[in-house]
């Protein structure tokens, strides 16, 4: 039987809350002895799991101080500059579509006719029945982008890093990779075996440190960077980090998922914002869902990377091959990209903007350049979601990043920028965002409030 939360589960957890932001973390639970033969049958239902008791007491907590879930909203429409949910309109700064090419005629069309000729799905993994021409004219398109000798597209972003990573490392080697970097780079360097160090974000002497004191130790080293990170919207320095693998004997990945389509004038990705040749990396990875509309990732590099991922990488041996209509989706956007870069220019300009206006009202924008992805920094996870859902509730659909996904201390609302938003809905956005904001912290501590309220 699934057990109910105590009824105190809403106030423990804003007092968690509280200890936590003060430094005073509550002691982790002692781990429980395997049970006797026909022991206690409880620690099989899924709502024993620690896990979960802390979720529905985090949920207790905002239905306690009235916020409602920010995740999940159901969108009854292309998500772009604008959408709908729940029958009302909002000005939208949650989505991928850096350059509005979602739902663009070319690229629908494109899939309508893998569709017609393919079917919606591959049916079988590449290697025994699932090559479709798509695939091959997909990553044709892509090697020649970062002009690479070959690439290899997959099902899921996420699982390209896991799989690319866990596939040519193992124990006795070494990842080196930014503080920041995406959970996919994390997961897969623990399934590869291999050791595993962060250096600080964009901190060249902090990696190089770490070079000089453990590269010996291992046979090969993969150096690991983001081109556009998430979470904060910077670049690395990307010649530096390509002098720091050519020192010390190792290979350079770049995830460039968030910086094709955004960096660079022609929005070819960082080692045009870099003005670097992109064949001085070894490992371009990247993903569909972002710039290119559609979804699924790829891996970019010599041909003799590519032949070995695609016959050992159990993410594409043991996977599905990419759905046709998909496949022919991506390599029509970056088709469009291409061909029409005032698209880029439009969405540098509104970042531009964006960045410009939150500065003039004193928010917190990090060390983000404005370009598709500008945080204001609140550095309060309860703070984050009730400025989200104030915000909400004036029409403009933004998600918190809070703790653990961000340390406490950073939590933020995180704003998506795309070629396709207006400069009144700009300016109107940060207005309101600056408004709702002070109004929060003239409030004082939301959370010592409420505890002082129900003791």
């Amino acid at each position: 039987m699934t057990q109910s939360p105590r009824p105190d589960g809403g106030r423990a957890a804003l007092a968690g809350f509280v200890t936590n932001r003060l430094g005073r973390n509550a002691p982790r639970p002692t781990a429980l002895r395997a049970p006797e033969k026909g022991g206690d049958p409880s620690v099989q239902d899924f709502a024993s799991l620690p896990g979960y008791r802390e979720l529905r007491l985090q949920r207790s907590a905002a239905e306690l101080i009235g916020l409602d879930n920010p995740f999940f909203h159901v969108h009854e429409t292309k998500a772009g500059a604008t959408t709908r949910i729940a029958g009302r309109s909002f000005v939208n700064f949650s989505s991928y579509d850096y350059l509005g090419l979602n739902g663009h005629p070319r690229i629908s069309d494109a899939a309508r006719e893998a569709i017609t000729q393919f079917g919606t799905s591959s049916s079988a993994s590449r290697v025994v029945a699932g090559e479709r021409p798509g695939h091959i004219s997909l990553e044709k398109a892509l090697a020649a982008h970062y002009q690479t000798e070959a690439c290899v597209v997959m099902v899921s972003g996420h699982a390209t890093n896991v799989t690319t990573i866990g596939a040519l490392l193992e124990a006795g080697d070494v990842i080196f990779h930014d503080a920041l970097i995406h959970n996919s780079i994390v997961t897969g360097a623990q399934l590869s075996g291999a050791q595993r160090r962060s250096f600080a974000h964009n901190d060249l002497d902090a990696l190089e440190s770490l070079l000089q004191a453990t590269r010996h130790e291992h046979r090969r080293a993969l150096i690991v960077i983001e081109g556009l990170y998430s979470m904060d919207g910077d670049a690395p320095d990307l010649a530096g980090f390509i002098a720091l693998k050519e020192r010390y004997n190792a290979w350079l990945m770049v995830d460039d998922a968030h910086g094709l389509g955004v960096l660079g004038r022609s929005g070819a990705g960082l080692f045009e914002h870099a003005g670097i040749d992109p064949k001085r990396v070894d490992i371009w990875m990247g993903t569909f869902s972002k710039t290119l509309s559609a979804c699924g990732g790829y891996i970019c590099g010599a041909s003799t990377l590519i032949e070995y991922l695609k016959c050992t990488a159990g993410g594409f041996v043991y996977s599905v091959g990419m759905s046709p209509p998909l496949a022919a989706a991506a390599e029509a956007a970056l088709e469009v990209m291409h061909e029409e870069p005032d698209r880029v220019e439009r969405l540098r300009q509104n970042g531009a903007l964006f960045l410009a206006c939150a500065k003039k009202r004193g928010l917190d924008t990090g060390t983000s350049m404005g370009l598709a992805v500008i945080p204001v920094i609140v550095g309060d996870s309860l703070k984050s979601v009730t400025l989200s859902d104030r915000l909400y509730k004036r029409g403009i659909n933004v998600q918190p990043i809070i703790h653990p996904a961000v340390p406490e201390r950073a939590s933020r609302l995180r704003f998506f920028m795309t070629s396709e938003h207006t400069p009144e809905q700009i300016r109107e956005t940060v207005a309101a965002v600056a408004e709702e904001l002070a109004a929060i912290e003239k409030g004082g501590s939301l959370i010592e409030q409420l505890l002082a309220k129900r003791s």
